[in-house]
């Protein structure tokens, strides 16, 4: 299990799995808004009409590219690992991992919207298991309950 170093990920990690020993992974930071930091996107938007963070990036943070970066040095260690690892990251981080786990640009995470607390799952494609897949995407918990 991996989490980000913001607190906000660790609870959730830690109530997920009270009894497992989660490892803190930088890589799985939300973005750096730099400037934007504490904005709300509305805000943002009335000094720059078409700003996107996945297109566009933040003055002062991180742009599309380091992202990506990131992201795939991330994707290097998952795929080093076995079995299944959970990871606990944040809503616009999370489909920029999601796009470069499936070889698009983090331009195209845009298109994978995540809610608070739902749960994905990035996996392989079971009939060519060199391609990667979003197997499962923004599910809610309570959707599956019986």
């Amino acid at each position: 299990m991996l989490t980000s170093p913001r607190q906000r990920a660790q609870r959730t990690c830690a109530l997920v799995g009270p009894d497992w020993d989660a490892e803190i992974e930088p890589g799985l930071a939300e973005w750096d808004y730099g400037d934007y930091e504490g904005k709300l996107s509305a805000d943002i938007r009335k000094e720059r009409p078409n700003w996107n963070v996945f297109r566009d990036g933040c003055p002062g943070g991180e742009m599309p590219a380091q992202v990506s970066d990131r992201a795939d040095r991330l994707i290097a260690r998952l795929c080093t690992m076995k079995g299944n690892v959970a990871l606990f990251s944040h809503g616009e981080f999370g489909p920029a991992l999601a796009a470069r786990w499936t070889g698009l640009a983090v331009s195209e995470a845009q298109h994978l919207p995540l809610s608070t607390a739902s749960l994905s799952i990035l996996s392989y494609n079971p009939t060519h298991p060199h391609v990667r897949v979003i197997a499962l995407w923004n599910a809610h918990p309570a959707r599956f309950a019986c």
